[in-house]
């Protein structure tokens, strides 16, 4: 069974051939720890990354650690399979995914928890079923910008409807989900910035492509005290049922989420 990756807001995507960065990350404040083999990771040093990947989880992170592999109708796809399956990964993540059964293909392959990343036109009309058959849904938002042929600098608005379905999604299927990374690593205001957006959405947490976007991720999705002291005062005035609490009725729903964000 894998670790919860409810509350872990802080995921680190980091390129398995990188000996520099798997170290880097080992130091860092990461919540989730995700070695990636697809992307970031050249043609010729894919071989090089899968055993790197293999090794680096063999020795715990100490946070939960997954293992992005190839897409499925890729030539590296089998290997990344069958390395992962005898690994300590607590899950493995599929990028580009379109449809449940390969999230259960993949399951029955490496005999791990699947996270999914909806990164198409086609992964989002699909996300509703994807997200039942997964361990957890990511955004893919760079490359959900390119298969919606977005201009250069449109930013995220375009792809706010595409964001909200992903979080609906992964909520009704009771699952985590995850916003995409921010790619201007010297703006530590976007960041923040599109940070707070992403736990607006109702994400989780949000994936990070450099140690120094972890603090402000993690800033974002603490609750301030004045929420927190909110939060302390509504449950402990709650009496059951509908009531008025500063000026506002509250009901069961309120408290119960109340006491999540004190869990947080």
């Amino acid at each position: 069974m894998s670790p919860s990756l409810f509350g872990r807001p802080a995921v680190l995507f980091l390129p398995a051939s990188r000996a520099s960065a798997i170290a880097r990350a080992r130091d860092s404040a990461a919540d989730i720890i995700f070695l990636d083999l697809e992307d970031a990771v050249a043609p010729e040093l894919k071989d090089e990354a899968r055993a790197a990947a293999v090794a680096a989880v063999a020795d715990p992170f100490g946070v939960p650690a997954a293992i992005r592999v190839n897409a499925s109708e890729s030539q590296w796809f089998d290997a990344d399979c069958e390395a992962v399956r005898d690994s300590r990964a607590d899950l493995v993540i599929v990028p580009r995914v379109e449809a449940p059964e390969v999230i259960r293909d993949v399951a029955e392959r490496t005999g791990k928890p699947v996270a999914a990343m909806i990164e198409t036109p086609l992964g989002i009309r699909r996300c509703w079923d994807i997200a039942e058959a997964s361990a957890a849904l990511i955004a893919g938002t760079n490359d959900l910008a390119a298969t919606l042929r977005l201009p250069t600098g449109a930013g995220r608005a375009p792809l706010r409807t595409a964001l909200q379905t992903i979080v609906l999604a992964a909520r009704a299927a009771g699952k985590p989900c995850f916003d995409g990374v921010f790619n201007r690593l010297e703006d530590a205001d976007g960041l923040a910035a599109e940070a707070a957006e992403g736990r607006s959405f109702g994400f989780d947490g949000k994936t990070l492509i450099h140690p120094a976007q972890i603090a402000a991720c993690k800033a974002a999705w603490t609750p301030t005290e004045a929420e927190l002291g909110r939060a302390r005062r509504l449950v402990a005035a709650a009496a059951g049922g509908a009531q008025r609490f500063e000026g506002e009725m509250i009901e069961r729903m309120h408290v119960e989420a109340a006491e999540r964000l004190l869990g947080l």
